[in-house]
């Protein structure tokens, strides 16, 4: 399974327990794409180092939730999709992205 990370030209910023993403493009803050993420969302966001899979994302999510691992998976799956729409995410392997 695929390990993913953050992008390295996204700009996060902590305010209790939510996560403000504004993804920089061309040297230039893309003020019309801010992203917000809710508690659940700043978890799976601060898992994404390179070195965490989908998998374990959900199981940390068991662990930490009363959430069965099918539903963890099915929620970290469709919210990882997202993220990858939205182009703030990447596989490990890339490089300079």
């Amino acid at each position: 399974m695929m390990h993913l990370r953050q992008r390295q030209d996204c700009v996060t910023r902590q305010i209790g327990d939510e996560t403000i993403i504004v993804p920089v493009r061309a040297h230039v803050a893309d003020l019309e794409a801010i992203y917000t993420l809710n508690e659940m969302g700043s978890m799976i966001w601060n898992l994404l180092d390179g070195h965490t899979n989908a998998r374990q994302i959900a199981a940390t999510l068991c662990e930490l939730y009363d959430v069965t691992y099918s539903e963890a998976l099915q929620d970290v799956n469709e919210f990882l999709h997202a993220l990858e729409a939205a182009s703030l995410i990447a596989p490990a392997a890339a490089q300079g992205v």
